[in-house]
């Protein structure tokens, strides 16, 4: 199992439209995706580990499919439209990783 995670790093003053990643974006990436996306979980940036310090991230999606393979043959042909979503919700440039889920 591999787990994709898209961090958006805090910027002060950027713009991240929670909501519309929750119930569009993340949506459409699902739908297009199919089987192919198990799972996704979706995380909101608080704050940092001092107090009073923002989050590194304001917002990050993990996206868990059974291999690099699978997530890149389902994610690829709809790669154009995912990624042209992000200017609805964003002006923060992604930052992305692909892990393999170790304990889950």
């Amino acid at each position: 199992m591999i787990k994709v995670s898209v961090m958006y790093p805090y910027t002060e003053d950027a713009r991240f439209d929670h909501a519309y990643y929750r119930d569009t974006h993340m949506p459409l990436l699902k739908a297009r995706m199919g089987d192919a996306c198990k799972s996704y979980t979706i995380d909101k940036g608080l704050a940092g580990g001092a107090p009073g310090t923002p989050p590194a991230y304001v917002g990050m999606c993990h996206v868990f499919c059974e291999s690099t393979e699978a997530f890149q043959a389902a994610f690829g042909p709809h790669a154009k439209e995912i990624l042209g979503d992000i200017r609805n919700y964003t002006d923060i440039a992604p930052v992305m990783q692909i892990s393999e889920v170790v304990v889950g």
